[in-house]
């Protein structure tokens, strides 16, 4: 291998720059991957705003796709060629009372992928093979990517909702396009609430079976059993909770919001709950996969070269995506 590319955030709040180094080897209990192609996450904006923790520099992305290239010590279960999918959560200590829990999702001394371990805006990456999902052949590589953040924090979300039949989805990005599909094969009824005027995103909403769709301030014309929130304004938590019945549930299923203003005691009265969805356990990467692996669900996705990096992300800064980004070494 001659080398590897990537681009890297040195600092936060700059665009990033293009870099060449030598390929990485895998240390033990490692996989060393060749990307096919890395989704372009929310988070990843966040990491570039300095908005959550992460060693700079640091190259980002967390929903990458691609080949085994070589193996470390240990790393059983793999072999080069296959193709896998790293997500968010990179590492876990494995000791700490969570992990020996089975909540590893709330490790005490975590490694997160693209924030806090190189990700996969890159041609290579390091990966945990403890980390690392088998994904379904029947998508392809750009298909696949956002399913490895926005598919399994989506689910994730979903799972805490409980088994409310009626739900709303707030920002119908790339995690609430692919949700709205599970959600309807699961027979709920779908919400849909988009930034105010987006007519493009309500009518892309309803093409993948939502029962209604409009902006984030109206009022669905029913009571919702359960909200889940993916775009980060804070002000979208008081108007959830006055969209959900009695007994509902508001999830918040971003690593990032702003704050949440206050609101009147009244509105989480009547056993309504809020809740917070962090980062993602195996058991949720495996039964997410399995699961799509046999309902007819698609990912929407617009591709960009790796070196377009920035404009891709301004795109989704801006609500210009339709579905997920794709960077495409």
């Amino acid at each position: 291998m001659s080398g590897m590319v990537a681009m890297q955030i040195s600092t936060p709040r700059q665009p990033l720059a293009w870099i060449e180094r030598a390929v990485p080897r895998p240390s033990a209990g490692e996989l060393l991957i060749e990307v096919s192609a890395c989704g372009v996450c929310r988070t990843d904006l966040h990491v570039l705003d300095g908005e959550i923790p992460a060693h700079y520099p640091v190259i980002p992305g967390h929903e990458i796709v691609g080949r085994i290239a070589a193996i470390g010590d240990g790393a059983a279960g793999f072999a080069v060629g296959q193709r896998v999918g790293v997500p968010w959560l990179g590492h876990t200590c494995g000791r700490c009372p969570y992990c020996r829990a089975g909540k590893e999702n709330l490790c005490d001394a975590p490694l997160f992928t693209g924030a806090t371990r190189d990700g996969g805006y890159a041609s290579h990456v390091i990966a945990d093979a403890h980390y690392c999902f088998d994904l379904p052949e029947r998508f392809s590589d750009v298909e696949a990517a956002p399913l490895l953040c926005a598919g399994l924090i989506g689910w994730r979300a979903l799972r805490l909702a409980g088994p409310a039949p009626v739900i709303g989805l707030y920002g119908f990005g790339a995690a609430a396009h692919i949700l709205a599909q599970v959600a309807r094969h699961q027979g709920r009824t779908v919400y849909a609430f988009t930034r105010d005027g987006d007519q493009d995103g309500q009518a892309f909403a309803r093409s993948l079976g939502c029962a209604w769709a409009g902006g984030s301030s109206a009022d669905p014309p029913v009571a919702l059993d359960a909200a889940l929130i993916f775009a980060p304004p804070g002000e979208l938590v008081p108007r959830a909770l006055r969209a959900i019945r009695k007994g509902g549930r508001v999830v918040c299923a971003g690593i990032h919001m702003s704050d949440i203003p206050s609101f009147p005691y009244a509105d989480l009265w009547e056993e309504r709950q809020i809740l917070s969805v962090a980062n993602l356990t195996r058991k949720d990467g495996t039964s997410f996969f399995e699961l799509v692996r046999n309902i007819d669900i698609k990912t929407v996705t617009q591709s960009f070269r790796l070196e377009d990096a920035n404009d891709a992300l301004e795109s989704l800064r801006t609500g210009k995506v339709k579905g997920a980004a794709v960077l495409v070494p």
